[in-house]
């Protein structure tokens, strides 16, 4: 039996989420009470429905009762019936406020902190910090449209199996906001940048022109080799470990030129060593009419 914990804060896109998974295959139940999980997944093993995949979301709005979770999900990792991942969905303070305000929703923290959002999500984002650093699979949701989270889901879920890695490879500007969501990050603004060369400032790391400037560079070269002899060291201990999810991001000043230049070579080097790879560049965006 395949059970997934959706969690994360509230307004990060854990319904769009729910929605993926019930889309692929997934029984999906949504804020359930945390001490009842174990019995709704032998009632499920129980059941003439042959269900072998759940989803159940859970978050801040079970209140008291979502410090259970812990106990719950000790009780169940160890059950060899049962293959147990968690997936946290983030988003920035600031993207989470403006969601609420479009949407005119409350937070369900509202009454407790008298309206002041700040102080609602200062207290979910400590009362869910031990989930957020035992999650499996780890999604920033502040920087995409809902329907690229439910793709990003869609691929990770969808062509996930056990004893499989997927890898996130993304690229970044220090000048926005060092990536939250990484677990390798590498800052590449050592090396040249394109932006000083008025024949490249325009164009981006996706196109041949730049990458062909930073990688002509002896230290690009050497770098990039360096990079690449420490996934082939790396990847197999993390597919040993059991790790699920990879998140390697590269970032430089303003995440337009030598970032995606090096996320983009790092996820055509990945993909043909045959892992699951998929790529983002968080803010690219900004500089793509």
């Amino acid at each position: 039996m395949k059970l997934l914990i959706v969690t994360g804060m509230s307004g990060s896109g854990k319904s769009s989420v729910m929605d993926v998974m019930e889309d692929i295959g997934y029984y999906c139940i949504d804020n359930i009470p945390p001490k009842l999980i174990r019995q709704f997944v032998e009632l499920c093993n129980k059941s003439e429905m042959n269900i072998d995949k759940i989803a159940v979301a859970v978050d801040i709005r079970t209140g008291e009762m979502f410090a259970e979770i812990y106990d719950c999900l000790n009780a169940m990792v160890d059950d060899e019936k049962i293959e147990l991942k968690v997936l946290f969905i983030e988003a920035e303070d600031e993207v989470l406020i403006k969601r609420y305000k479009e949407t005119r929703r409350k937070h369900p923290l509202d009454e407790k902190f008298n309206g002041n959002m700040h102080d609602a999500l200062s207290f979910e984002r400590r009362q869910l910090s031990r989930m957020r650093g035992n999650a499996d699979f780890f999604i920033d949701s502040s920087r995409l449209s809902a329907s690229e989270l439910k793709e990003q889901v869609r691929e990770t879920f969808l062509e996930n199996s056990s004893d499989s890695l997927v890898v996130k490879v993304m690229s970044f500007g220090f000048k926005y906001g060092v990536s939250t969501e990484a677990d390798l990050v590498f800052d590449v603004r050592c090396l040249p940048n394109p932006y000083y060369i008025d024949s490249l400032r325009e164009h981006t790391g996706l196109e041949n022109c730049v990458q062909d400037y930073v990688m002509q560079m002896e230290q690009s070269q050497e770098l990039f080799k360096k990079l690449t002899d420490l996934m082939d060291f790396l990847m197999p201990l993390y597919i040993s470990e059991g790790k699920s999810q990879l998140v390697i991001a590269f970032g430089c000043t303003g995440g337009k030129h030598r970032s995606v230049t090096f996320a983009e070579r790092m996820h055509d080097y990945l993909e043909e060593k045959g892992y699951k790879v998929q790529k983002y560049h968080r803010d690219l965006p900004k500089y793509i009419k």
